[in-house]
């Protein structure tokens, strides 16, 4: 079974269009208008060996926050239709990864009960336009409308870029693990029967 799908969201702030193929290798083709959050997403689809094309248009000339979530919406959305019924997968993901000075973990249970925990450091710069807390708001809104428990928690790091690119690094790997499939699961792991 292809576990693909794909999502438009249409506001009178962006419009997004999203696909995603779960069980890929990693293939990409993102345009956001925002190079940055373009390289976060293309190291999301690279590291989780997710086929993803993303193209979102938004009003970034007011700020980057409408489009950020918007993706983050969409591409949640576009999970939650690929993991259809989520029977037979993990469940269950983890991932740490350094990223020079960095170090960031992410564990995801694909529950039905978003949550999300974001702990990065406070006090960084923000280099890159994107920064540290629109891409807490993007991980909010992806995390709510795929249906996933996200923790986030980078232990430590000094520079921006390499904090968000471990956290992307660590949330795609954590995915793949817990969307994965596995021969002995045959239902929804899940003693009530159902996720």
């Amino acid at each position: 079974m292809e576990r693909t799908a794909a999502v438009a969201r249409d506001t009178k702030e962006t419009r997004v269009n999203v696909s995603i193929g779960l069980d890929g290798s990693g293939v990409h083709d993102i345009a956001t208008g925002i190079p940055f959050f373009d390289h976060m997403l293309s190291l999301f689809a690279a590291h989780g060996f997710f086929d993803l094309t993303l193209k979102a248009q938004g009003d970034i000339e007011v700020d980057f926050h409408h489009t950020v979530e918007d993706a983050g919406i969409a591409l949640g959305d576009a999970v939650n239709k690929a993991l259809d019924d989520r029977v037979g997968i993990r469940r269950y993901g983890y991932a740490v990864t350094p990223m020079d000075e960095t170090l960031a973990t992410a564990a995801i249970d694909l529950s039905n009960r978003p949550f999300l925990v974001y702990n990065a450091p406070s006090g960084i710069s923000n280099e890159t336009g994107f920064g540290v807390f629109l891409a807490r708001e993007f991980f909010r809104a992806f995390s709510v409308n795929s249906g996933m428990t996200l923790h986030i928690n980078v232990d430590y790091g000094e520079s921006e870029h390499h904090i968000l690119e471990a956290i992307f690094k660590s949330v795609a790997r954590a995915l793949d693990m817990a969307s994965g499939a596995d021969g002995r699961i045959s239902g929804p792991l899940s003693t009530k029967g159902a996720i």
